[in-house]
């Protein structure tokens, strides 16, 4: 399975794990975990880590135009992990889709990035 979801900070922050090509039904996985944790917390932020990643198939890319409108508001804060340079393009990309603070962060920053959602600058 190329999406691997774990809830961190008591919810509040959701950490994504994709590697592959995200299909339909990994959104109909993953959209459903975000409405849980944005009923129960109000606004999240999300640390989205792509490994060997390979984009989206047609479906998925139709869930995530309707994932992005209908959380417009939801998200606090969207880091975005990756190692490639569409990747972050893409990033970029997706910020005038969503009313979250979204950065992007080389593989190896991980931490910053996890530090970053929590509001914390990452110790040296």
């Amino acid at each position: 399975m190329p999406v691997d979801l774990r809830e961190e900070n008591e919810g509040r922050i959701l950490l994504v794990r994709v590697s592959g090509k995200l299909t339909q039904e990994d959104y109909e996985q993953f959209a459903p975990e975000v409405d849980r944790l944005v009923y129960k917390y109000g606004k999240i932020s999300i640390l989205f880590e792509m490994h060997n990643f390979h984009g989206w198939d047609a479906g998925a890319l139709w869930e995530d135009t309707k994932f992005a409108w209908h959380h417009f508001r939801d998200i606090e804060r969207l880091a975005v992990v990756g190692e490639k340079r569409w990747q972050k393009g893409m990033t970029e990309f997706c910020q005038p889709f969503t009313m979250a603070e979204v950065r992007y962060f080389e593989t190896g920053q991980a931490v910053e990035a996890h530090a970053w959602l929590q509001g914390v600058t990452a110790q040296t």
